[in-house]
């Protein structure tokens, strides 16, 4: 009746659609797994007007995920708490980091336009070769100094 689905949870759709019953028999687990996993805070499906959960397909790829840890790599319930919280994490990073390189780029972009316009004089950058022990002091010109 339910035909084999094979999504990884990077590709997953976040809908929560998907009633218990359902998710379960897509996960091949039973119902009150889902429940548990739900209580361990494995998976955070949605919650219907009734009360009901709501299971998307990234979700039911995690309980894949959480299943294969389990059964074949013998991880405990804690450590695929722990595992799941790592990869969320690692992809939150990467994503921050693909933000702040492409802040970058758009950085270095403007620099160069700037340069070649002639905005951008260049006398207020110093560029140093090596490490300085020297200390400079700036003070302002008063109005009647010269």
């Amino acid at each position: 009746m339910y035909e084999e689905i094979s999504i990884s949870v990077e590709q997953a759709s976040d809908a929560k659609v998907l009633i218990i019953s359902v998710a379960a028999k897509l996960a091949g687990m039973h119902p009150q797994t889902l429940r548990q996993y739900d209580r361990l805070g494995l998976v955070q499906p949605g919650r219907a007007g009734g009360g009901g959960r709501r299971y998307s397909e990234r979700d039911v790829a995690l309980l894949r995920e959480v299943q294969r840890l389990s059964q074949e790599d013998g991880v405990n319930l804690a450590g695929i708490k722990r595992i799941i919280g790592l990869e969320q994490l690692v992809g939150e990073l990467q994503e921050r980091v693909a933000t702040l390189e492409s802040q970058l780029d758009a950085a270095y972009q403007r620099i160069a336009q700037l340069e070649s316009m002639g905005a951008y004089p260049g006398r207020d950058l110093v560029r140093r070769e090596a490490p300085s022990t020297a200390l400079v002091v700036w003070r302002p010109r008063r109005s009647g100094d010269k």
